[in-house]
């Protein structure tokens, strides 16, 4: 690749770091790291996650942003589609001049006025071949920030595709990421992939390789979730599984030996390496993170709260844990969500696509769990906790541990 393409950083990370920490450190954030992720405030006890927030995915891809900001200082910088998904980072970038990509009406970034003396920004998610090729084409100035966790699941894949195994990509089929690590197996002639929501669907798969069945109604089921011209009877012979690096871990796991089940039922345990691959494709960071938030679980929680964009699958999997181990929990997008004065919470629930109130929802709490997902910077979670307790009408108290 040539000067015009760069994922490698400018070595600029000291030139930014005030900057940085000024949009986005936390001193409540400190504060708790100092006192073994532990405070009490009045009769309020938090616990904060001992893993949460930034991944160094995202640290990463942040920096890049930054660092592209400072090494061209003149030039228009673009950036395709958002640099992670959360709400408040992405309007920083926009305020430093960065400008936004976004799709035209054929569903397609549109790259029609990006012009050679650009400057433009992939985001942590990775980009479509298609839009690689695309920017390349112009001969535009082109800053990779994908993630290295992204790029090993793409290597994967593209070794499934070279040697004709099919990929079953677990994750969501509308998602940056998993749009673009679909697009690698393309790469290949033999190239197929088959995108899987859940253990819902990967049992409809395992139910037609074992037995098979009308394949124009799985065509119907998972239309636009497969390669052009994917044949299920022929495609399914040979799989491999991968996954969208931020779905549920344990989700991910049994999907692939519920699959692998499946092909030795069908074509036997000795032929099964003939017909069979998988790889845990989790990154370590969203790993961490969601054993953060089992291992708070173990503790009496009366309330937990997860922050983080509602458009950001790691931290709706964050929620979900909750949920699943019968927490009272709230997913919110930042501070904004809490209305200290009228006790309000403005929340996800889990599996929905629009925000709920909640009123007294704090109530006789007194053990509160806090997370954030890997794209929430720490002031977020501050914000949101120091909301928290001005909900209790605690404010005073925590001042003077602040000042402590």
């Amino acid at each position: 690749m040539n000067s015009t393409y760069f994922r490698k950083g400018f070595g600029l990370k000291g030139e930014i770091e005030e900057q940085r920490s000024a949009d986005y450190h936390s001193g409540l954030v400190d504060l708790f790291r100092a006192r073994d992720y532990t405070l009490s405030v009045g009769p309020l006890t938090f616990r904060l996650a001992r893993e949460f927030g930034f991944c160094y995915g995202v640290d990463r891809a942040v920096d890049y942003a930054y660092e592209t900001r400072h090494k061209f200082p003149d030039r228009r910088l673009l950036l395709v589609g958002e640099i992670i998904h959360n709400p408040h980072v992405n309007r920083k970038l926009e305020q430093m001049g960065i400008e936004f990509l976004r799709h035209g009406q054929d569903g397609e970034f549109d790259f029609s006025g990006v012009t050679p003396d650009d400057v433009v920004i992939m985001p942590a998610f990775g980009v479509t071949i298609s839009d690689f090729e695309r920017l390349r084409g112009i001969g535009c100035v082109m800053v990779d920030t994908t993630c290295g966790s992204v790029l090993n699941v793409w290597k994967r894949v593209e070794g499934y595709a070279r040697d004709a195994f099919t990929a079953v990509i677990h994750g969501k089929h509308y998602h940056e990421e998993t749009k673009a690590t679909a697009s690698q197996v393309m790469k290949y002639p033999a190239g197929r992939y088959l995108v899987v929501f859940n253990m819902e669907e990967a049992r409809v798969v395992c139910d037609y390789i074992e037995e098979g069945g009308d394949a124009m109604a799985m065509s119907r089921r998972f239309a636009g979730c497969h390669s052009p011209g994917f044949d299920f009877a022929r495609d399914l012979e040979r799989v491999g599984i991968a996954n969208q690096t931020t779905m549920l871990s344990g989700e991910s796991l049994a999907i692939a030996e519920e699959i692998r089940r499946s092909m030795e039922r069908r074509y036997g345990a000795a032929a099964i390496a003939d017909h069979f691959r998988t790889f845990d494709t989790i990154c370590s960071a969203t790993q961490e993170r969601q054993d953060a938030v089992l291992t708070l679980l173990q503790e009496s929680l009366d309330v937990m709260v997860v922050v983080g964009g509602y458009n950001s699958s790691n931290t709706t999997h964050l929620a979900a844990l909750v949920e699943s181990r019968g927490v009272q929990g709230y997913h919110i997008e930042d501070a904004s969500c809490l209305d200290a004065a009228t006790g309000t919470i403005r929340h996800q629930p889990v599996g929905q696509k629009q925000e709920v109130e909640t009123a007294g929802w704090l109530g006789a709490s007194r053990l509160i769990g806090i997370t954030a997902g890997a794209s929430t910077p720490n002031n977020k979670v501050g914000e949101t906790i120091a909301r928290i307790v001005a909900t209790a009408g605690l404010e005073r108290e925590l001042a003077t541990l602040l000042e402590a």
